[in-house]
Order: C-alpha cells, then sequence, then structure tokens
C-alpha cells in the first residue's frame, strides 16, 4: 500500500509540474533580469484570483537560490488585499522558461513563460501544466494594444480559450 501511495503522489508531482500539450518554455532566460514586479494584465479565470482586480506578482531570490513569489490583489468584494507566499525553483535549466511553484507544503505547479520580450523584459505569456491557466504579465498596469493583440493570437494559435479571457482591473479601488 505504502509504495501505491508513493507511485501516486509521484505521478501527481509530475503531472502538475509538466508542460501543457504543444507548449514549449522559452529558451534563453535571464532569472536576474525577470525577478521584480510584474502586473497581471490578462488570465483566464480560477477560483484562487476569481473576483481580484490590482493583481501582482513579485520575484526575488531565496536563500536556498530559488525564487520568492509574492502574489497580491484587491477582492473588492470584501473591500480587502490578498497576498500568498510561495517559492519556486526551475524544472530544469536555469536559462529554460520551466518552473515549479509551491504555495502550501510539497505540493508543486508549473509556471511556464512561453513568450518573452527576451530584449527588456517588458512582457511574458504564462501557463502552467494545462491550457486552463493562461496569464499575460507586464512591467507596468498597462500595455500597449499591439501587445494585447499578439497575446490573444498566441494564445488562439496554442490552443487556449481566448473568449475567456479576462482583462485586469489595474486602476479603480472602491
Amino acid at each position: 500500500m505504502r509504495i501505491i501511495l508513493i507511485t501516486f503522489l509521484a505521478f501527481l508531482q509530475f503531472a502538475c509540474t509538466g508542460i501543457a500539450t504543444d507548449i514549449r518554455p522559452v529558451e534563453g532566460l535571464q532569472t536576474e533580469k525577470y525577478l521584480g514586479l510584474w502586473y497581471e494584465i490578462a488570465r483566464l479565470d480560477h477560483s484562487f484570483e476569481r473576483g481580484m482586480s490590482n493583481v501582482s506578482a513579485e520575484y526575488s531570490v531565496r536563500e536556498d537560490g530559488g525564487i520568492k513569489v509574492i502574489n497580491s490583489g484587491y477582492l473588492s468584494e470584501n473591500k480587502q488585499w490578498k497576498s500568498a507566499e510561495g517559492k519556486a525553483y526551475f524544472v530544469d535549466k536555469q536559462s529554460k522558461g520551466h518552473l515549479k511553484v509551491s504555495f502550501f507544503g510539497p505540493f508543486y505547479g508549473s509556471y511556464v513563460i512561453f513568450k518573452l520580450d527576451k530584449i527588456n523584459y517588458q512582457y511574458a505569456y504564462v501557463t502552467s501544466y494545462s491550457k486552463d491557466y493562461l496569464w499575460l504579465l507586464a512591467r507596468t498596469a498597462t500595455v500597449t494594444e499591439a501587445v494585447k493583440q499578439d497575446f490573444i493570437n498566441t494564445a488562439k494559435m496554442n490552443g487556449f480559450a481566448t473568449d475567456q479571457l479576462i482583462f485586469v482591473d489595474q486602476q479603480s479601488i472602491k
């Protein structure tokens, strides 16, 4: 029974840190340029961010060499800020945009950067182990219409449900 449980837990760990079909993580990632504050411009809906505005993520180096993740957002329904601290580690080499991230215990999920402004690191397209997860992150609270359109086109071409995208309110707090 113990072997079955260990095998099952290993399967879950691999399944959640895998990469969605036909998605390729960026190569040539420069971690030091990726660190810092990112604003969430768009996302597919999921329970852990539902109803949030002013969403951001901040990345910094952990003492153990991993990456500290602080996700924040405003829940207008409760009129309060929420944040979650997590940790991330590269699944393969540090120059490949595939990390595993955890916000609770030993359970990790994939963080896959599949498109990136490699010159100035001003925007990133991120997914997870399945195409139910999708984010457009940027260094500023707004992006140009050209970046939005490229994100939508790239996501659609890769099989994401772009008709379900939520564009995050980064301005008003009521």
